[in-house]
C-alpha cells in the first residue's frame, strides 16, 4: 500500500495576472469589478499580482497573463507593451481603446501637428512624455485575445479570461452586427432613415444597444466581413447621408487600414 497522501500533494500554482491601463478612461477596468457574483470565483483561479487601478505597488517582473486597457499613445507606453508581450504567455487587450485605438485614435490622422495645435509650440507638458500617433495594442505586438466594446461586457471578459487561462478552440467572430439584430427580431433603424453602424460592425455583443432603442455606434470595430461599398449604397437607398456614415465610422475605426483603403 502506497504511503502517498493525495490530499497533501502540492497543487499547481495559479496563473499570475497583471492588469495595466494605458490611454483610456479606465472604464473597462471598472467593468471587471461589476462581475460581483462571479468576481471571487474568478479571483480564486488566478494570482492577481498587479492591478494599476487598485494599487500603486510596482508591477512584478514575472507573470503569465497580461491584461491591457487603453491605446498606445507614447513611446513609454509602446515600450511597456513590448515588455509585457515579452514576459507574458498570454496577452489580452480589453476595450475599444486597446483593440481599435478607440477615442484616442481619433487624433491619429495628422497627429504630428495636433500637440502644437492643442498646447502651442514648445508647450507640450513634460508629463505627456514622447507622444506618438495613437494606435491599438495589436499595432505594436501580437495579441492573443481581445474583449471588444466601449465599455467591455463584464461576462465577456470573464469568458475570454477563461479561454486565456485554460485554452479554447473557438474562432473569433467576424460576422456583422446585423445578424444579431435579425435574431433578436429588432426593427432596423435604416427603415426609419436613421444611421446605424450595425451593418459593418463586428458582431458579438448581441446588438444590445439596438435592442434598447439606440443605433449601433460601432464600438466593437469594423468587421473583417464588412462591405463598405454596399453599406454606402444602403445609406443612399434609405436616405441616410453617406457623409454621415463615413464620419461615424471614424469614431472607433480611425486607425483601421481597411477604412483608410476604402475612402
Amino acid at each position: 500500500m502506497s504511503g502517498r497522501c493525495i490530499a497533501c500533494e502540492e497543487k499547481p500554482a495559479p496563473p499570475r495576472v497583471v492588469v495595466v491601463g494605458l490611454a483610456s478612461c479606465f472604464g473597462c477596468q471598472l467593468q471587471i469589478t461589476n462581475a460581483e457574483s462571479h468576481l471571487l470565483d474568478v479571483l480564486g483561479q488566478i494570482d492577481l499580482r498587479y492591478w494599476q487601478l487598485a494599487s500603486s505597488d510596482p508591477m512584478p517582473e514575472d507573470f503569465d497573463v497580461a491584461v491591457i486597457e487603453g491605446a498606445v499613445t507614447t513611446e513609454e507606453s509602446e515600450n511597456l507593451v513590448r515588455a509585457l508581450r515579452a514576459r507574458a504567455a498570454k496577452l489580452i487587450a480589453i476595450g475599444a481603446c486597446a483593440t481599435t485605438a478607440g477615442i484616442p485614435g481619433m487624433a491619429s490622422v495628422g497627429f504630428l501637428s495636433r500637440p502644437v495645435e492643442v498646447y502651442g509650440e514648445g508647450q507640450v507638458p513634460a508629463a505627456c512624455g514622447e507622444m506618438i500617433s495613437p494606435r491599438p495594442v495589436s499595432a505594436v505586438v501580437d495579441v492573443d485575445y481581445e474583449v471588444r466594446c466601449c465599455p467591455i461586457d463584464t461576462l465577456d471578459f470573464v469568458d475570454v479570461l477563461q479561454a486565456a487561462l485554460f485554452g479554447s478552440n473557438r474562432m473569433r467572430r467576424t460576422a456583422t452586427m446585423c445578424g444579431d439584430c435579425k435574431r433578436n427580431e429588432t426593427n432596423c433603424f435604416f427603415g426609419e432613415g436613421t444611421l446605424c453602424l450595425g451593418l459593418v460592425t463586428t458582431a458579438g455583443c448581441g446588438a444590445r444597444c439596438v435592442s434598447l432603442g439606440r443605433p449601433c455606434n460601432g464600438c466593437r470595430g469594423l468587421s473583417p466581413d464588412a462591405n463598405l461599398a454596399s453599406a454606402r449604397a444602403a445609406c443612399g437607398r434609405y436616405g441616410v447621408p453617406v457623409e454621415d456614415f463615413d464620419r461615424a465610422l471614424e469614431l472607433f475605426n480611425q486607425t483601421d487600414p481597411a477604412l483608410e483603403g476604402a475612402r
